[in-house]
């Protein structure tokens, strides 16, 4: 079991070099993230003990059943999926460093008064539907920036990049669009110069389209069937807002 895992990650690693030489980009400009959702704790251990210490889970419970397995070896927890305002509570139990999808308002609302009251401060890349699709979470591109403006206001967030899911499709061109339509809100964002706005990272990509989305710009690409194996439940299941338990 070991063997596979190191060697999916050497394919990966390799991939990501190739796609950074392609873009001539640096090849420490692009962190790999593995989302370990469905992954059991020895498992990711196996990951974390070769070096490659960042992570994320999409559904609280996980993150939950798996702490304690994992605490004890050195790496940093970012959570990827929809978070419901009724879980913040949960979520900060955790150790989690970033949350990635931050979409709406009421959640950074909710996720900072919470942080206030356990002087706490964390980091926050908003999530942006770049694909229009309606069973996706993420603003919308054109409320993004009024969503970042407003999030930028709680003290405890600290806004440091985007993220998307991206078109799940075989036609790179189109899933080349999402990634595009990322980076270009990114420089607007830039543009505007919003105090206490960084835009350094850019999470996009994943198994199948990391190298599209390096050549888009790509700081974080997320990999998880690639390293792990197959999920006994479908990517629809964690991305599909109709699946999600409110």
């Amino acid at each position: 079991m070991s063997e596979e895992v190191l060697n999916n990650l050497q394919k990966i690693n390799n991939r990501i070099q190739q796609a950074c030489i392609n873009s001539q980009r640096s090849a420490n400009s692009v962190k790999l993230l593995l989302a370990t959702k469905t992954v059991p704790a020895e498992r990711i251990k196996i990951a974390l003990n070769a070096g490659y210490t960042l992570i994320a889970e999409n559904k609280v419970q996980e993150l939950k059943e798996k702490y304690d397995a994992l605490k004890a070896v050195p790496h940093e927890n970012h959570f990827i999926g929809h978070l419901q305002t009724n879980k913040i509570k949960d979520i900060l139990k955790y150790d989690v460093t970033c949350i990635q999808s931050m979409d709406r308002l009421e959640l950074a609302e909710k996720l900072h008064q919470r942080l206030l009251a356990e002087n706490k401060q964390l980091d926050v890349l908003i999530q942006v539907n770049t694909s229009g699709e309606e069973s996706k979470f993420g603003i919308a591109p054109e409320g993004a920036m009024q969503l970042v403006e407003q999030v930028s206001r709680l003290s405890t967030l600290h806004i440091k990049g985007l993220m998307t899911i991206g078109l799940l499709s075989a036609e790179t061109a189109k899933v080349r669009q999402c990634f595009r339509l990322l980076t270009s809100l990114q420089q607007q964002i830039i543009a505007s110069a919003i105090p206490r706005v960084a835009m350094g990272e850019l999470s996009m990509g994943m198994s199948g389209d990391l190298e599209t989305a390096i050549e888009e710009g790509a700081t974080i690409v997320r990999v998880g069937t690639a390293v792990f194996g197959q999920r006994p439940t479908p990517d629809g299941y964690y991305w599909n807002e109709s699946m999600e338990v409110r």
